[in-house]
């Protein structure tokens, strides 16, 4: 919780709207580098998602399917970055008191998480089994 609190702090100013562009990249590389210091699942998803990309090195898969595994794990860490920021902000709306909506809120962007998560694991086994079974 502090560290989410500290990054906080850091953007003092984080209610108005950047009128330089390099300032918006700038801002849009916090919020990844915040997801990936705080989020557990985040870093996990990157880790299968490098790895994935190894695996299709070895494979030798085609660059369609290659470009098909990017965008499938861009799809998945999109998710997790939003399902992050929907559960800060449920969290400052609701403090610490229980609400079924802000509960309803945080479990459905997870579930959009999940269901990412089985697609990916299904494009990949679509993509990496062929391959597979030509080595033995």
């Amino acid at each position: 919780m502090e560290k989410k609190i500290k990054s906080l702090e850091n953007r003092k100013e984080s209610y108005k709207t950047s009128s330089h562009v390099l300032m918006s990249f700038k801002y849009a590389f916090n919020g990844i580098s915040y997801v990936l210091k705080t989020s557990r699942n985040f870093k996990i998803q990157l880790i299968f998602a490098i790895t994935t990309l190894m695996i299709g090195f070895l494979l030798q898969i085609s660059t369609s399917n290659y470009v098909i595994l990017i965008a499938t794990i861009m799809s998945v860490l999109i998710l997790e970055i939003l399902n992050t920021s929907i559960e800060s902000i449920v969290d400052l709306v609701v403090k610490k008191k229980f609400s079924s909506l802000a509960k309803i809120s945080k479990d459905t962007s997870a579930g959009a998480v999940l269901l990412a998560s089985i697609n990916s694991v299904i494009i990949a086994v679509y993509i990496f089994v062929p391959k597979i079974k030509l080595l033995f």
